[in-house]
């Protein structure tokens, strides 16, 4: 009982220590503005580099001189590409149906003679020495010259002038063959020369 009044007569007070002062919460603040919109820069291939190569030199003329025609005629006193001789090209022209000549004219018979069958000229025979009168004609099935002209003239027109006629005259061919062996007309050269003595 003594003990109970003691114990009674003391008041103890429990006082809970003070918060400490809370800070305020910062201000966010607003929002800022909006970036600009990202716009992607504009990407090309490279243009390619062109190299341009320079016109190729223009081609050398055939031939120079004061001629006023070419040198590519269907006549002359060349070899041709059917052979040697007084042909007048290639050798496959002609005025026959089919592919053409594949066999050139050639001579059967018959002669001219220069000496004999040309009359002197005037000047005496030395105005013709060492030169040629070339003749071209057609050479038909029946093997005998048609449609002959002089393609190159000697230095006398009077010789010039007989060289066609005494070939028509005179001369006798085999008549150019095609691929079956059957005779058509072709071109052919006949060639005079007038050498100084005798040929």
């Amino acid at each position: 009982m003594a003990q109970r009044s003691v114990v009674s007569a003391f008041t103890v007070t429990v006082t809970t220590p003070p918060e400490p002062p809370q800070e305020p919460e910062p201000d966010e603040g607003l929002a800022g503005d909006p970036g600009k919109e990202a716009v992607p820069k504009p990407v090309t291939a490279p243009t390619p580099k062109q190299t341009l190569k320079p016109d190729p030199p223009m081609p050398r003329a055939a031939s120079t001189g004061a001629e006023t025609q070419s040198g590519a005629r269907e006549t002359g006193d060349g070899t041709g590409a059917a052979g040697s001789g007084p042909g007048t090209g290639s050798g496959r022209g002609g005025t026959g149906q089919g592919g053409g000549a594949v066999t050139k004219p050639s001579v059967r018979s018959g002669q001219i003679n220069a000496a004999r069958d040309f009359p002197i000229p005037a000047g005496g025979r030395s105005v013709r020495e060492g030169t040629s009168v070339t003749v071209v004609f057609t050479v038909g099935v029946d093997g005998r010259a048609s449609g002959c002209s002089v393609s190159r003239p000697g230095p006398d027109p009077a010789t010039n002038a007989l060289v066609c006629p005494l070939v028509v005259e005179r001369i006798r061919f085999n008549p150019a063959r095609d691929a079956n062996g059957n005779p058509v007309p072709a071109k052919y050269g006949w060639r005079q020369d007038f050498c100084r003595g005798s040929c």
